[in-house]
Protein backbone atom coordinates (compact mmCIF):
# COMPACT_ATOMS: atom_id res chain seq x y z
CA UNK A 1 0.00 0.00 0.00
CA UNK A 2 1.66 3.38 -0.74
CA UNK A 3 1.96 5.23 2.06
CA UNK A 4 2.12 8.97 -0.37
CA UNK A 5 -0.55 11.62 0.38
CA UNK A 6 -0.82 12.70 -3.24
CA UNK A 7 -3.99 11.50 -4.99
CA UNK A 8 -2.67 8.36 -7.30
CA UNK A 9 -3.43 10.48 -10.74
CA UNK A 10 -0.82 12.84 -8.76
CA UNK A 11 1.31 10.15 -7.89
CA UNK A 12 0.82 8.45 -11.84
CA UNK A 13 1.94 11.87 -13.60
CA UNK A 14 5.41 11.98 -11.58
CA UNK A 15 5.85 8.55 -11.95
CA UNK A 16 5.67 8.66 -15.83
CA UNK A 17 8.08 11.81 -15.89
CA UNK A 18 10.77 9.54 -14.21
CA UNK A 19 13.52 8.61 -16.44
CA UNK A 20 13.76 5.49 -14.47
CA UNK A 21 10.09 4.49 -15.33
CA UNK A 22 10.62 5.07 -19.27
CA UNK A 23 13.97 2.27 -18.58
CA UNK A 24 11.61 -0.13 -16.90
CA UNK A 25 8.67 -0.14 -19.63
CA UNK A 26 11.84 -0.27 -22.29
CA UNK A 27 13.36 -3.40 -20.46
CA UNK A 28 9.67 -4.83 -19.69
CA UNK A 29 8.78 -4.47 -23.76
CA UNK A 30 12.34 -5.92 -24.65
CA UNK A 31 11.03 -8.93 -22.21
CA UNK A 32 7.81 -9.20 -23.28
CA UNK A 33 8.39 -9.09 -27.11
CA UNK A 34 11.88 -10.96 -26.80
CA UNK A 35 13.86 -7.98 -28.08
CA UNK A 36 17.68 -7.01 -27.74
CA UNK A 37 19.09 -3.38 -26.51
CA UNK A 38 20.09 -2.97 -30.20
CA UNK A 39 16.44 -3.77 -31.44
CA UNK A 40 14.97 -1.72 -28.88
CA UNK A 41 17.70 0.97 -26.88
CA UNK A 42 17.49 2.01 -23.72
CA UNK A 43 15.58 5.60 -23.21
CA UNK A 44 12.85 4.44 -26.40
CA UNK A 45 9.78 5.09 -23.81
CA UNK A 46 9.42 8.72 -22.63
CA UNK A 47 6.59 10.22 -20.41
CA UNK A 48 4.06 10.21 -22.87
CA UNK A 49 4.47 6.97 -23.81
CA UNK A 50 4.63 5.70 -20.00
CA UNK A 51 1.70 7.57 -19.46
CA UNK A 52 0.12 5.73 -22.72
CA UNK A 53 1.40 2.15 -20.92
CA UNK A 54 -0.21 3.10 -17.39
CA UNK A 55 -3.93 4.27 -18.75
CA UNK A 56 -3.72 1.21 -21.27
CA UNK A 57 -2.66 -1.15 -18.08
CA UNK A 58 -4.78 0.42 -15.77
CA UNK A 59 -7.97 0.64 -18.39
CA UNK A 60 -8.32 3.87 -17.81
CA UNK A 61 -8.96 6.98 -20.35
CA UNK A 62 -7.48 9.44 -18.13
CA UNK A 63 -5.14 9.38 -15.24
CA UNK A 64 -7.59 10.91 -12.47
CA UNK A 65 -9.40 8.16 -13.05
CA UNK A 66 -7.24 5.91 -11.22
CA UNK A 67 -8.86 8.15 -8.28
CA UNK A 68 -12.07 6.92 -8.63
CA UNK A 69 -12.19 3.43 -9.70
CA UNK A 70 -10.81 0.93 -7.33
CA UNK A 71 -9.92 -1.61 -9.44
CA UNK A 72 -7.85 0.70 -12.18
CA UNK A 73 -5.85 1.88 -8.42
CA UNK A 74 -5.47 -1.46 -7.69
CA UNK A 75 -3.39 -1.87 -11.19
CA UNK A 76 -1.80 1.37 -10.88
CA UNK A 77 -0.38 0.25 -7.18
CA UNK A 78 0.76 -3.09 -8.49
CA UNK A 79 2.87 -1.13 -11.15
CA UNK A 80 4.24 0.78 -9.12
CA UNK A 81 5.22 -2.22 -6.91
CA UNK A 82 6.33 -3.96 -10.11
CA UNK A 83 8.79 -0.93 -10.82
CA UNK A 84 9.89 -0.60 -7.17
CA UNK A 85 10.60 -4.75 -7.86
CA UNK A 86 12.68 -3.84 -10.96
CA UNK A 87 14.67 -0.92 -9.83
CA UNK A 88 16.18 -2.93 -7.06
CA UNK A 89 17.31 -5.90 -9.00
CA UNK A 90 18.97 -3.55 -11.48
CA UNK A 91 20.39 -1.58 -8.92
CA UNK A 92 18.83 1.52 -9.33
Amino acid sequence: MTTDRRSLAQQAGMLCNRPAFGLYLDARARRDKGLTREQLPDGTHNAEDAADAVRRACGVESRVDLDRNEQAAEMFRRIVADFGNWKRRAGL
